[in-house]
């Protein structure tokens, strides 16, 4: 069963950034909810506004993978570093459905093209990203420090 999550989540902070990363129905047309990264992403943290846990049920298992709209970069890059802020550095206890993961993977996809191994350290995170990502790294490790 899902607990809550011990430390916090700034969950007004990772709203307002699935807002600014949505591309909203004047680009899209008409939302796509939970079959678009950024919507399925505000699904998770609406949940976790009215019931926080720490895992989404199967959160991983139902991004969408094959959303291939294109999305603003930088909004993305600065939705990254908040919610690697965000993240508790849980390290061995790290779960792939934890919301932070699940919101972070959304993010991913987007930017990256598709969902990024995470072993529960951001600073693990930003070097693989420095080694795979070169340039889009050093945008999201400034934001992080900043």
């Amino acid at each position: 069963m899902a607990e809550a999550h011990k430390k916090g989540l700034d969950a007004g902070l990772v709203g307002n950034d699935l807002e600014n990363c949505c591309r909203t129905e004047s680009a899209c047309g008409q939302c796509q909810k939970s079959n678009c990264i950024i919507g399925y992403g505000k699904e998770c943290i609406n949940a976790y506004k009215q019931a926080p846990k720490k895992e989404v049920a199967q959160g991983m298992a139902h991004i969408p993978t094959m959303d291939f709209k294109v999305f603003e970069e930088e909004e993305l890059e600065r939705s990254i570093a908040h919610i690697l802020k965000e993240c508790k550095d849980c390290k061995e206890e790290h779960t792939q459905d934890c919301i932070i993961n699940v919101i972070r993977s959304c993010y991913e996809v987007g930017l990256l093209g598709d969902i990024q191994p995470y072993e529960g350290s951001a600073l693990q995170y930003l070097m693989y990203l420095k080694e795979n990502f070169p340039e889009k790294s050093l945008h999201i490790a400034d934001l992080y420090r900043s």
